[in-house]
């Protein structure tokens, strides 16, 4: 396994209200997740689940309280400054808005020579043949290397996010919602895109998104996120077919469909997610689910083996 992520918790602190109170908000309570060489793990849930946590969690751009992300065999979150940044060689990330990832005075060459620089892996020549490489392996010329960000359209732009992250040769690449941004048509060549790297470097991916359709295309496996919580887990094609949490069915049912029949026809399940600054006690999803009995509001489901390699934390599902 390349990747494994063990109960990894986050709580950010804050102020509210006058006079200022002390506010707590828990965005990861127990993640786990695993990662294989190869493979594209999909994080997918709701606006303030806790799926960008989590990912940045695992590279440590967001410092976890607890838990355990072991890459390779490496104690991620227990290296020293220097192991750290040999393990961020291995282990990158392409972020949602490439008009804020990327420095708008930096020219294109130097953003992607800067981290063959500072991991002391090329100079010279070599550097500027491996700049030119990359930028050829995402589909831009190498006269983009001497042009400045805001010169390219918001596809071209996460192109030059993606080549940043290829560039040091990873073998994990954390995708937080990384075609959001984008138009439609734009969407669909960064996926290919996506998936032509994967398969020619043979690349893991997280690939954190609020977009099923997206997921089901890019990902062998998907994990289900509500409130901080992994509810659900398993091969992408089985959940998304036949969802069995309460949650992932909602999911589903909200997703579009191609008949506009049925799209006018169809039932949506009622209700709001609750505030993540004050969760409801037990399972979080009770107060929306069709199944909650008196256990789902007193005690907090564990992730259990089902079927089909799949994992869910359901007290009255099977």
């Amino acid at each position: 396994m390349l990747l494994d992520v063990a109960a990894l918790t986050k709580t950010f602190h804050g102020q509210e209200g006058f006079p200022p109170r002390r506010t707590s908000l828990r965005a990861l309570d127990g993640v786990s997740f695993q990662v294989g060489h190869g493979e594209a793990l999909g994080i997918v849930g709701e606006s303030g689940c806790g799926k960008s946590t989590a990912a940045r969690a695992t590279l440590r751009l967001v410092e976890p309280d607890g838990g355990s992300v072991n890459y390779d065999g490496q104690d991620v979150l227990a290296a020293g400054p220097k192991a750290l940044r040999t393990l961020r060689r291995h282990m990158q990330m392409v972020f949602q808005d490439p008009a804020s990832a990327l420095d708008p005075r930096q020219r294109v060459g130097d953003a992607l020579a800067e981290p063959l620089r500072v991991h002391r892996i090329a100079k010279g020549a070599d550097l500027v043949r491996r700049v030119k490489a990359v930028l050829d392996e995402v589909g831009l010329p190498a006269a983009a290397a001497e042009r400045y960000p805001h010169e390219f359209s918001g596809g071209q732009r996460q192109r030059i996010g993606i080549a940043r992250a290829l560039v040091l040769e990873p073998g994990l690449v954390i995708a937080d919602e990384p075609v959001s941004a984008l138009d439609v048509s734009v969407q669909a060549q960064i996926l290919k895109l996506l998936a032509r790297l994967k398969a020619d470097r043979r690349l893991a991916f997280v690939f954190v998104s609020h977009d099923l359709g997206v997921v089901r295309y890019f990902c062998e496996r998907t994990a289900v996120m509500y409130l901080g919580r992994i509810i659900e887990s398993g091969p992408t094609s089985t959940l998304f077919d036949t969802p069995k949490h309460p949650y992932t069915v909602l999911l589903r049912s909200a997703s579009p469909v191609p008949d506009p029949a049925a799209e006018v026809a169809r039932s949506i399940p009622e209700g709001e997610p609750p505030s993540p600054m004050n969760p409801p006690p037990g399972c979080h999803f009770h107060p929306r689910c069709p199944l909650a009995s008196d256990v789902c509001r007193a005690e907090v489901p564990p992730l259990r083996a089902s079927d089909a390699g799949r994992v869910l934390a359901c007290h009255n599902v099977e």
